[in-house]
């Protein structure tokens, strides 16, 4: 059913049904598109606010793509319809919108384009997708060739609707003179201003074609008629009405009659895609629709995606693993520290951590996030809600509510810099402020951590306000009051980390005052927050604890528990308590979960998490995200078979079982699985097949740091491997500060603690030093059984 290229470099599903919402997603810095295994398609642009091109088919507010989307017949997609010309009998690649009974379907996803090849009635149809590396178009190929020993007569359909593109305006029809049909719509406003940001979008849409079709269909209703998607009415005709829109939904169908012979093939090449004017898509046109255009831009997407290799690659006894690793997870780091999730205003924490995964792939991108991001702090030293990257960018939707767990990202993300880089120098680079003020990024990281000292109340806890790292708890301290668990344990790691910086910077008297202060707030923790077994989630506005043993919902949460073992909260006695309820009360064949139970309905002290549905998003799914900062934890106390028992659950596979369950390919990891195990055990570990996520820097970080233990720091690079007990030995090729590490990892009976051998000699301690960039370094590394 699935299975990969031998390279890695490909996943093909061989079955439409087995896994409906399977799909791939490609982006460059203006666009991006998500495609299902059946040819249903979400995409967006930047203009420079996120736009579409391809409409659902009825109003619709902007929202973000959406965790587990149903698809419906009229949602957008991409797809072919094909009908025997000698019989009438029809079908459609890549399954929708006919669903007929397919003789061959393989759905192949590679890392720079998407393909099908479809079967049925003795024709193939192979269907492939690419974008370029800059421009907002798709690129698409249709090839059917006759597998019959006879003649054929077909006709070959191209179906790919513009949807209900505006209720102000919209209108399409063939243009000859641009080859293709073009649809025209008013973006829907309002107020007298927004016309005025509306004047220059692209309200234009258009599907052009390289051969010119015999007929086509611009009016979505003239096209199915009676017959509905399954069996369009115009295509019981001989050719296409070649109707037009006007206020009307447009569409854009075309047809092509073939006389195919034996063997014989047909080649087709379409762009669809958004416009603001008829000579943008003439330009559009002369640039890519040509044999060898599409083979051009073909070769720079590929290049353009391989510069987002990573620097790791693993061979172990887990070949699934091996190739997720080295294939799939770092192009999905690549993803978001390229585009920042395409928006311009992503969540400070979003963009901190989204860009730590950069450290390790183009640390120079990583940097410059951090002198954004610092550049934009608040008079005060808070960090704002959102990061602003594009000119006349306002901060949006979430980024309205009042969070105040931002600051503690930058020493956490700028550890991972440090560690890659070694780049100290960063800290002494002035930065002037968005309020005309100019300090140093050291001087900005420190007003931070004042910041965080500051926003906590009498007990010294961590004021919530309408949200931390969870943003839907957004109800336990909009009074202004409440406080939240995690962030206290979180405020001490961060401080704690950023007193280590302060100390390397010879900063001695700052060290101690950062660390004093974490020892602070970690006492304050325990004397407020421990309930015997774990830590509680927080106190609302009204001073009721909660995350804490009577609790029949929302009894234990994941984050503070990971939270407190980084900061130093917990000590050894506590972490031995706390493990075994993670284990129990959390533990799912799918992973951990962020709480458990879930929330059944609302609590009004808590907030709209509990009316998310149980075991969805927050509620209660296996949150990767969260799951990844408890690996990271449990590395950092050297539980290695917890961590990786983990980090191999965020990966779907490698059973079919596993595969149909989540309902995903395993080229990324998602932002959630399915919870709610014990209550809804037939929809747990569902996919929630969204690939904006923070988890993916942190997994990559995990399994560079934590696992292959290669972490870098001021001197060199240290070498500590964390395997799991059930692994007897790995081989890695790690990229560190322009020098190449090949490493054979083996257990030994012989070592008590690591030992490295470089050229026959052992090292006077496991650390790599005096790197030389450019050179390759062959290393022998030996860990106690």
């Amino acid at each position: 059913m699935l299975r990969s290229s031998e390279d890695g470099d490909r996943y093909e599903l061989t079955s439409p049904t087995a896994m409906p919402k399977a799909g791939g997603f490609l982006w460059n810095q203006k666009m991006m598109i998500q495609i299902t295994c059946r040819g249903y398609a979400t995409a967006q642009f930047m203009q420079p606010e996120p736009a579409k091109y391809a409409h659902a088919p009825n109003l619709e507010a902007k929202t973000f793509m959406q965790p587990e989307q149903n698809y419906y017949a009229h949602h957008p997609g991409r797809f072919v319809y094909i009908k025997d010309e000698e019989t009438g009998q029809l079908f459609s690649a890549p399954y929708e919108p006919v669903r007929a009974p397919l003789d061959r379907f393989v759905f192949s996803v590679g890392k720079s384009d998407v393909s099908w090849t479809v079967e049925r009635l003795g024709l193939r149809v192979e269907m492939t997708l690419v974008i370029p590396t800059h421009d907002v178009v798709e690129l698409w190929s249709v090839k059917v060739t006759n597998l019959t020993g006879r003649p054929r007569r077909v006709s070959v359909y191209p179906y790919f609707p513009f949807g209900y593109m505006s209720w102000m305006n919209q209108e399409a029809e063939w243009r000859s003179d641009l080859g293709g049909v073009v649809s025209n719509s008013i973006t829907p406003y309002q107020k007298a201003a927004d016309y005025f940001k509306n004047k220059y979008l692209k309200d234009k849409s258009y599907f052009l074609c390289e051969t010119t079709p015999v007929s086509w269909e611009a009016m979505q209703q003239a096209f199915e008629g009676e017959g509905g998607l399954h069996a369009p009415s115009s295509l019981l005709q001989q050719e296409l009405s070649r109707s037009d829109a006007r206020y009307e939904t447009p569409v854009a169908v075309v047809q092509y009659r073939e006389e195919l012979k034996t063997d014989e093939q047909r080649e087709y090449r379409f762009l669809f895609g958004p416009a603001y004017d008829d000579a943008e898509i003439k330009s559009i046109r002369n640039k890519y629709l040509s044999k060898e255009g599409f083979a051009q831009t073909a070769r720079e997407y590929a290049e353009y995606i391989a510069k987002g290799k990573g620097c790791l690659q693993i061979e172990t006894p887990d070949k699934h693993v091996d190739n997720f690793v080295n294939n799939w997870l770092p192009r999905q780091c690549y993803y978001h520290g390229d585009v920042n999730r395409l928006t311009t205003d992503p969540q400070t924490r979003n963009y901190l951590q989204d860009n730590m995964g950069m450290s390790y792939i183009k640390p120079q991108v990583a940097r410059q996030a951090f002198l954004t991001a610092v550049a934009q702090q608040e008079k005060n030293g808070a960090m704002p809600d959102g990061i602003l990257l594009a000119e006349g960018a306002e901060l949006k939707y979430i980024n309205q509510i009042p969070h105040t767990d931002h600051c503690i990202w930058l020493p956490v993300t700028l550890e991972a810099y440090l560690s890659e880089t070694g780049d100290y120098d960063l800290l002494q680079v002035p930065v002037k402020g968005m309020h005309g003020d100019t300090y140093t990024v050291f001087e900005r990281f420190s007003r931070a951590m004042d910041w965080l000292l500051s926003a906590r109340d009498a007990r010294g806890l961590s004021y919530i306000a309408q949200g931390d790292w969870c943003d839907p708890l957004n109800m336990v301290g909009y009074k202004g009051k409440g406080v939240s668990g995690w962030q206290t344990v979180a405020t001490a790691f961060a401080l704690r980390l950023w007193a280590d910086i302060c100390e390397h910077e010879g900063k001695a008297d700052l060290a101690t005052h950062y660390r004093a202060s974490a020892k602070e707030v970690n006492d304050a923790a325990n004397a407020h927050l421990w309930d015997g077994d774990w830590f509680a989630r927080g106190i609302t506005d009204d001073n009721v604890i909660f995350g804490i043993k009577k609790d029949q919902e929302g009894r234990i949460w994941l984050n503070p528990q990971t939270w407190s073992i980084l900061s130093g909260a917990a000590s050894k006695e506590q972490i031995a308590k706390m493990l075994p309820q993670v284990d129990s009360q959390l533990g799912t064949p799918y992973g951990i979960v962020m709480f458990a139970p879930p929330y059944s309905g609302m609590r009004e002290d808590v907030g709209r998490v509990t009316q998310k549905y149980p075991g969805s998003a927050e509620n209660g799914s296996v949150y990767n995200h969260a799951a990844v900062f408890y690996v990271h934890s449990l590395y950092a106390i050297g539980e290695s078979d917890r961590a990786y028992d983990t980090l191999r659950k965020m990966i779907p596979g490698p059973s079919e079982e596993d595969y149909v369950q989540r309902g995903q390919l395993p080229v990324y990891i998602p932002n959630y699985y399915r919870g709610a195990y014990q209550k809804y055990p037939r929809t747990a570990g569902r996919s929630s097949q969204l690939f904006n996520t923070g988890t993916v820097s942190w997994v990559y970080r995990s399994f560079v740091e934590g696992l292959c233990g290669l972490r870098g720091d001021a001197q060199g690079l240290r070498i500590q491997p964390q395997l799991p007990s059930f692994w007897d030995a790995i081989k890695v090729t790690r990229l560190f500060r322009g020098a190449t590490f090949v490493l054979d990892i083996r257990r030994s009976k012989d070592v008590k603690e690591v030992v490295v051998k470089y050229r026959g000699q052992v090292l006077p301690e496991a650390r790599f030093t005096d790197i030389q960039s450019g050179e390759t370094y062959e290393l022998s590394v030996s860990v106690p059984e």
